[in-house]
């Protein structure tokens, strides 16, 4: 296997990681921000992608981009032998943002073959479990929570309309415009580079923007993100400063959460980040951890 078609037709070992071990989201990655050499690996029904850079080899995908890693695939004894077959000893792994469920069979794997990895904590996701109905979700959240939620969207609607979420096919030049508008990092963050990196994420990876507008039609604030069967997952989010007195981010996040209940989605991931507003919202962490050693 010489590139992304190592992954192809296998599901990941950790569920519910949304794109991210996937080839469309990794490949996007590594044409826009990937360097070093990338290191597909395929043993039968298993895979992973690896990126050697040095005499380190780490999993492709960068983790302040990408927010979960897995293997694919079942054949992990054969996916641990492909790797230790092809580098020389002494390769230093570093292997992060890996869920329970993959860190602990991969270490488990690798110690079979004679190699010691260390797992330690190295960062966490922020997942909330919904239930069948948008009221029965506010009914989770303590009192003063659901005041401050319904308060805000009652100032939002007598400031500015009705909010209203809009899928838009086309909506990345909007949502990488609001970005611009913050100051500090998140404002430098939206370079001409990464609004074409997001797009390739449209593309490729079934990226989604939903735009939220007030009752003109007129775009506040905007979501990028994913979904599969029963997950959405929040990968960014930005709106435009001139309209902060809204409190655009909570009525964006909430009635992102009111459209995942109607779809039937049974997870919403406010992936990487311990902002304080997602475990008010009801999220509760997802631990992830690296494995580190040398082959």
């Amino acid at each position: 296997m010489i590139g992304w078609e190592a992954l192809e037709g296998l599901a990941p070992l950790a569920p519910h990681t949304g794109p991210f071990p996937h080839a469309g989201f990794l490949g996007a990655w590594w044409r826009h921000h990937g360097t070093g050499t990338l290191l597909p690996i395929r043993s039968g029904s298993g895979a992973v992608v690896l990126v050697e850079a040095g005499a380190t080899v780490e999993l492709a995908g960068a983790p302040g981009l990408t927010d979960y890693h897995s293997p694919l695939g079942s054949d992990l004894e054969g996916v641990v032998a492909e790797i230790c077959g092809a580098l020389p000893a002494g390769t230093r792994l570093m292997l992060d943002s890996l869920p329970h469920e993959a860190s602990e069979p991969l270490m488990k794997q690798f110690a079979a073959g004679g190699v010691a990895l260390t797992m330690r904590p190295h960062d966490a996701t922020m997942v909330l479990g919904l239930p069948g109905d948008a009221e029965e979700y506010l009914a989770t959240l303590d009192g003063k929570q659901r005041h401050e939620i319904r308060r805000k969207r009652r100032r939002f609607e007598e400031q500015a309309g009705a909010p209203a979420l809009r899928r838009d096919p086309v909506g990345i030049a909007e949502f990488a415009a609001m970005h611009r508008t913050s100051s500090g990092a998140k404002g430098g963050f939206m370079t001409t580079e990464m609004e074409q990196f997001f797009g390739s994420l449209v593309d490729e990876a079934g990226g989604v923007v939903d735009v939220l507008c007030d009752g003109a039609g007129a775009p506040v604030a905007a979501a990028f993100g994913f979904e599969d069967a029963d997950s959405y997952y929040l990968y960014n989010s930005a709106f435009h400063q001139e309209r902060s007195g809204l409190s655009p981010g909570i009525v964006l996040v909430t009635a992102l959460i009111d459209a995942a209940i109607a779809a039937g989605k049974r997870r919403f991931d406010f992936l990487k980040g311990s902002e304080d507003y997602k475990a008010r919202l009801g999220a509760v962490p997802r631990q992830l951890f690296a494995l580190e050693g040398a082959l």
